[in-house]
């Protein structure tokens, strides 16, 4: 089947540009010359098909068996004619007989382009797809394409991304041609083809802004334990460094907050403002807390800026916290629509409930504490005995500072009874 040197200058071309490998060409049109003789014989096993490499021909060949008597032409060959062709044959021998490309027909032809093709299509998705997903949970910079009422369809190369309302900051604006940098969070192969989901809001987008923005996080002196985001507004990032030199928080914020400025700059979302009457632009606030092993420390340290008494957990549910706090702080833990609870409760994985120290007391008096309650009694006890050891430390120090006193005295009498 003659497909000449043109042949092999679009399989190089489709190397080139696909990305497709010559030699996964070669096999499909192989699988459909081998599919269309199936067709059009009933049967596969006899043909033979070639490929020539300098010529760019492919050949088509039957095997047929040398035998005595001949019952079925298509896979067998009689000894006479067998003979007539080379006296060397003998029974048993097999015949390659070059096949005709007219033999298969117009719709051989068309089954054999269609195999093709989707053999194409499939390795065109397989290269699409690899590609991709070696890029996910990574930073992608796109460009905008287009819009629908669904996505923003952001080219990032051989395919547009689909960034969909939920992973867009509230108040971001984009125009077609914008450059933007995407987190791929999500890559699909699926019948219909590949789809590649991308967002701005998903909270890894600031761990990985920050390892490229940050030198200490992306050698890993400093690391990035967990992240709380609420795109656009305000987000919370637990931080742990490896180096007792190094200074976690003021790594990641920077002399005079130059880091986490080089974070937000990256975020340009607006809101509207009623003075003006305009939509003006806003920075997404990142809070920097220090990871701590300690539960119960890293969750007072996620509350802040409030100031906490106590986090007492729940010995029925594990991952359930009370955090009880001073009366006036109340509103400041809880944050502006629960925000600030919201967030720490993401970032430490607990569920956490906010109460102030006169609704803790209230509802201890009441014994409505559930399964706080047994651990709201351990770190009474507790304290109660640590006012003891405070106190009794005190009654000594007083009574050995007393003791001093009496000695120091009887010294100086001693000493005018001598003068005397």
């Amino acid at each position: 089947m003659k497909m000449s040197k043109e042949m092999l200058e679009a399989f190089r071309i489709l190397e080139e540009d696909k990305g497709i490998k010559k030699e996964d060409i070669i096999d499909a049109v192989t699988e459909s010359l081998r599919s269309a003789y199936r067709r059009r014989y009933g049967q596969a096993d006899s043909a033979a098909i070639e490929f020539d490499e300098k010529s760019g021909d492919f050949r088509v060949y039957t095997v047929r068996e040398v035998v005595d008597e001949v019952f079925d032409s298509r896979l067998e060959i009689s000894l006479k004619d067998a003979l007539a062709i080379s006296s060397a044959y003998e029974l048993g021998d097999k015949i390659k007989f070059e096949e005709a490309p007219a033999e298969f027909g117009r719709v051989a032809a068309q089954s054999a382009k269609q195999t093709i093709m989707e053999k194409m299509r499939k390795q065109t998705r397989a290269i699409t797809y690899n590609t991709y997903k070696e890029h996910e949970n990574e930073i992608m910079s796109g460009t905008v394409e287009r819009f629908d009422n669904r996505f923003i369809y952001v080219n990032l190369g051989s395919i547009e991304a689909q960034l969909s309302k939920q992973d867009q900051i509230p108040g971001e604006v984009f125009a077609s041609h914008d450059r933007i940098e995407v987190f791929v969070y999500k890559v699909e192969d699926n019948p219909r083809g590949v789809n590649v989901f991308v967002s701005r809001s998903h909270p890894e987008m600031i761990k990985r802004l920050m390892e490229q923005e940050i030198p200490e996080v992306y050698d890993g002196t400093v690391e990035i334990m967990s992240v709380s985001r609420e795109a656009g507004d305000r987000t919370k990032v637990a931080v742990r460094s490896h180096n007792p030199n190094v200074d976690a928080i003021g790594t990641i914020v920077g002399r005079g907050g130059a880091n986490i400025k080089k974070i937000t700059s990256k975020f340009h979302p607006a809101k509207y403002d009623p003075k003006s009457g305009r939509m003006v632009p806003t920075e997404e606030n990142i809070d920097v807390i220090e990871w701590v092993a300690d539960p119960a420390e890293f969750i007072y340290n996620a509350i802040a800026p409030a100031e906490v008494d106590q986090v007492i957990f729940n010995q029925e549910d594990n991952r359930r916290a009370l955090v009880v706090v001073p009366d006036s702080k109340l509103s400041l833990a809880i944050g502006r629509r629960g925000q600030n609870v919201r967030l720490a409760a993401h970032l430490t994985g607990f569920r956490i409930d906010i109460k102030s120290a006169t609704e803790f007391e209230e509802m201890e008096a009441a014994n409505e504490l559930g399964g706080f309650a047994q651990e709201a009694e351990e770190i009474l006890a507790d304290a109660a005995i640590l006012e003891t050891e405070v106190s009794a430390a005190e009654a000594t120090d007083f009574d050995a500072a007393a003791e001093e006193t009496v000695l120091e005295t009887a010294g100086l009498e001693s000493e005018a009874e001598e003068l005397d």
